[in-house]
């Protein structure tokens, strides 16, 4: 079985082959949506209460992920991670800039089915410095 392992949370999870790793996550006790830029310290009592993410459905972008290492024992790209960091700037609540540079490696973790072993950064940073900012 995979290894998911995330480096910001020293954790390591064995999942099943083609496993979602926003579900697997959260079943590991590991949260991956964030309000703004990695930001969810504050809100997480309120957002027991008024979700601030499309629970899942590709559509806010509040769960998304880089990977850092095996982003071939992932499953392709879908349409609406194309459209949220390649093409087209989808509007969200998200700043974005946290993926200037890393359009090939950041994922939304509810559209990423788990092949393989992977390594993952939660909440990445912004990248306002990025070798792609200025171009």
């Amino acid at each position: 079985m995979p290894i998911v392992k995330f480096i910001k949370e020293k954790k390591e999870i064995e999942v099943p082959q083609g496993a979602n790793l926003r579900s697997e996550a959260i079943k590991a006790g590991i949260k991956l949506n964030q309000a703004i830029s990695g930001v969810s310290d504050g809100i997480d009592d309120f957002a027991k209460k008024i979700p601030f993410n499309c629970m899942g459905n590709g559509l806010c972008g509040t769960c998304r992920v880089l990977i850092t290492k095996g982003m071939e024992n992932t499953n392709s790209m879908t349409l609406r991670e194309k459209a949220k960091f390649k093409y087209v700037p989808v509007p969200d609540p998200l700043p974005c800039l946290a993926y200037i540079g890393n359009e090939d490696t950041m994922r939304l973790a509810c559209m990423t089915r788990v092949n393989g072993d992977i390594e993952v950064e939660s909440a990445p940073a912004l990248n306002l410095f990025g070798e792609n900012f200025f171009s």
